[in-house]
């Protein structure tokens, strides 16, 4: 029931076009930039999700852990753990969200949670590498593909500028712009 209830609420792919990241681009600046725009995140992920917190901490033994970011979800009563990775999924990134689910499950909880759900975003979800890898795994895990943009195809982005390189540009075309001249009356 729960794995149900994630399948329809988690989406796939996820659309950040509200971001203005440029390629190639670090997951420490796309959580950042998500962070930035936490709002319009929210929406992206669909109703009914409230910010826990990013780099959430978990000490496991002697080890630490950070959690990109952790949401929790007000109709299904669970926590929802989002994994950013960048470039194509890979197998050992199931065994990582699984064993987050399963601390958080153990460490945050309460009895009336429901299971932790597991989301890992990446470029490429590599769907035959995701299926072997969860294939026996308990938790709620999904993956899905995230797109900073919609907008344009694959060739073209790599031959316009950034919003960046615009800015740039149309800075230093405004600080060479001569003064207007005035009309004589």
């Amino acid at each position: 029931m729960q794995s149900e209830l994630a399948a329809q609420v988690l989406k796939d792919p996820y659309i950040f076009d509200f971001l203005t990241l440029a390629e190639p681009f670090r997951e420490r600046e796309l959580e950042l930039a998500l962070l930035d725009q936490v709002q319009k995140f929210l929406i992206a992920l669909g109703q009914r999700f409230a910010f826990v917190g990013r780099q959430f901490h978990l000490e496991v033994g002697a080890d630490d852990y950070y959690l990109d970011l952790l949401f929790y979800h007000l109709r299904l009563h669970c926590f929802v753990i989002v994994d950013l990775k960048r470039g194509p999924f890979k197998a050992e990134y199931a065994g990582k969200m699984n064993f987050y689910c399963n601390v958080v499950d153990d460490r945050l909880c309460h009895p009336e949670d429901q299971p932790t759900i597991g989301l890992i975003l990446c470029q490429d979800k590599n769907r035959i590498v995701a299926e072997y890898a969860l294939k026996g795994v308990k938790k709620a895990i999904g993956v899905s593909d995230c797109q900073l943009t919609r907008a344009l195809p694959k060739k073209f982005k790599s031959s316009l500028p950034t919003v960046e390189q615009m800015e740039t540009e149309l800075a230093r075309l405004t600080a060479r712009k001569p003064p207007a001249k005035r009309r004589k009356k």
